[in-house]
């Protein structure tokens, strides 16, 4: 088992922690749902993707009669603000392992005009039902220990690009994916963390959703600056993380036309490969 922090006192339970509280929805009518999204989740001034997508996951989660995500596929429209949202939810099709649902979260323009933000197609099972039978080539990054690592607060200054969501997470950078902090981006599109919620909460796989999107974006490890916003993210849920942090990779090998991927890889305290992703996300160039 890898080397992990020590777990802090008074810590969080899943069902009765912050991460809970701002990703709950309020069912208006079936399929229907209200959500005051939380300032406390932004990255500048946006809302993070990750989080948007765990407040789509637990709406769908109530929506369909299967428990847990097991791929969820997003198109990120506009970016999303703080304050007031509504998610709608349709059940696609609904069979005996798998049920595949949509859902929308949309906010409301000056004119009072609905503006869709995010649009998601997903498909929900049990991952405590799946065989332990398992096959792969993967294997774990290689993260320095918790101690070794690095995280906003050890900045000598703010981290660009840094906001309120830092606040909400335990994120400890392997200083191998650290030059753009140094000024000194190795130029390679790698980084890699332990990841958990600040509050001490462990992860579920509604949080894997935003364990794939919480990191700081490959493209200042290449050399590049500035927002990175996501056009498409696809998470896979492998299975229900073990209790204690995770380790999250990501790489990025392919940059072009102002547009890069981002493959995400999430290990839990047990060294299982409990989610994936990939996104396509844009980047200001000059």
């Amino acid at each position: 088992m890898p080397e992990a922090a020590t777990a802090p006192t008074g810590r969080a339970v899943i069902g009765d922690s912050e991460f809970d509280r701002d990703t709950a929805v309020t069912r208006r009518e079936p399929g229907v749902y209200d959500i005051d999204l939380c300032a406390g989740w932004t990255i500048i001034n946006a809302v993070n993707g990750g989080y948007l997508l765990a407040v789509l996951g637990r709406a769908l989660a109530d929506t369909l009669p299967h428990p847990d995500p097991f791929t969820v596929s997003a198109h990120y429209l506009t970016a999303s603000q703080p304050g007031p949202a509504v998610v709608r939810t349709e059940t696609v099709r609904t069979g005996r392992t798998l049920s595949t649902g949509q859902a929308s979260l949309l906010q409301y323009d000056e004119e009072g005009n609905e503006v869709e933000r995010i649009r998601v197609l997903a498909s929900y099972g049990d991952l405590s039902a799946l065989p332990d039978d398992v096959r792969t080539t993967a294997v774990p990054p290689a993260v320095p220990p918790i101690e070794q690592c690095f995280g906003p607060d050890d900045s000598p200054a703010p981290v660009p690009g840094s906001s309120a969501i830092t606040d909400r997470l335990m994120l400890k950078l392997d200083p191998a994916t650290l030059g753009w902090a140094l000024g000194a981006p190795s130029g390679k599109g790698e980084m890699r963390a332990w990841f958990g919620l600040a509050d001490g909460r462990d992860a579920d796989p509604l949080s894997l959703l935003l364990a794939v999107d919480a990191l700081p974006p490959t493209a200042f490890e290449i050399g590049l600056k500035g927002w990175v916003p996501t056009v498409e993210l696809t998470v896979h849920v492998r299975h229900r993380p073990a209790p204690g942090p995770l380790r999250v990779s990501i790489t990025t090998r392919n940059l072009a036309g102002g547009f890069l991927e981002e493959d995400a890889e999430v290990w839990d305290s047990e060294d299982r490969l409990v989610a994936q992703s990939r996104q396509l996300a844009r980047v200001r160039l000059g």
